[in-house]
């Protein structure tokens, strides 16, 4: 079926009750992981890439964005609604780009700008958007990060901030920092409901919550109740990948035949056991949000 535009499927779990999940993909068999898990679930999902990893300055040079858009082309013959997300991107031009390769929402990132110069650059990437159909994600506030544990307490979302920055740059979403936290990897963040309350009184679009490995599940009810309709999930999928890979790897020595390992698919493939332990978390994440088996258009 064709792409899903993102407000319609915000709307429709606004009015179900319920959160949709984007897990985010890194390459061909995560991606299949996630929209396999979907289809088994018969429920919605958000699949895409993070912008931010693929031109991070670690790498010798940016990843060619149209690699990933040529494997996200197949997501359109889903069986389950889908929209697909270039996530984390503070780079106009690749953002540019990916909209005119495919991908029919964004996510603006903001962590490296002030804010007037992030409300600039979106405001740009609403315009250029509004014409092609592209639903976009903004964000205010700062999420800490949790990946040699939470270093500081971030910058939760200001009512007031996020209300002119919304009616300002006319973004469709808003992600929203209230105690969660960016890259997890134990644990749970200690979130603030009382902050999501403020906010959702301020602002009327869909909230995001960024950081969901470390959201602590008992409160997704009450956060969908306070206006979540989408949580992003990307630390928990690649941890889950890498525990089926090093497993499946360590049964592999050289002189042996290194094609049971990779690509052939079988018991002994290395790809497959980390795209089946994505699918296995992308299906857990579905039931715990509470969109199992609720697509939001007929299929």
């Amino acid at each position: 079926m064709p792409l899903v535009a993102m407000d319609e499927m915000l709307a429709d779990a606004s009015r179900g009750g319920y959160a949709v999940c984007y897990c985010e993909s890194w390459n061909l068999e995560s991606l299949q992981a996630v929209i396999e898990g979907a289809e088994e679930m018969r429920s919605p999902i958000i699949v895409g890439f993070n912008g931010g990893f693929l031109m991070h300055p670690s790498r010798s040079k940016p990843e060619n964005l149209g690699f990933y858009a040529g494997m996200a082309s197949t997501v359109r013959n889903a069986s389950v609604p889908v929209s697909l997300i270039l996530n984390e991107s503070d780079d106009f031009s690749q953002i540019a780009s990916g909209i005119n390769l495919g991908f029919n929402a964004v996510m603006v990132e903001s962590h490296h700008l002030g804010f007037e110069e992030y409300k600039a650059l979106v405001k740009r990437v609403v315009a250029f958007g509004k014409d092609r159909g592209v639903f976009v994600e903004g964000q205010i506030g700062e999420l800490p990060h949790g990946w040699n544990g939470v270093q500081d307490n971030g910058v939760i979302t200001d009512p007031r901030l996020a209300k002119l920055f919304v009616d300002e740059t006319r973004v469709q979403a808003l992600s929203v920092s209230i105690g969660n936290v960016h890259i997890m990897t134990k644990g749970k963040a200690a979130v603030d409901l009382e902050a999501l309350r403020r906010i959702r009184a301020a602002v009327d679009v869909p909230l995001v919550v960024h950081g969901g490995t470390g959201f602590p599940v008992e409160n997704a009810a009450d956060a969908i109740g306070l206006g979540v309709t989408k949580f992003n999930f990307g630390t928990t999928l690649k941890q889950v990948y890498l525990a089926a890979m090093r497993e499946k790897m360590a049964a592999y020595q050289e002189p042996m035949n290194p094609h049971p390992f990779l690509g052939m698919g079988g018991p002994q493939d290395i790809l497959m056991a980390g795209r089946q332990a994505v699918k296995a978390r992308v299906k857990e994440l579905i039931q715990q949000y509470g969109f199992a088996g609720k697509p939001s258009r007929p299929v």
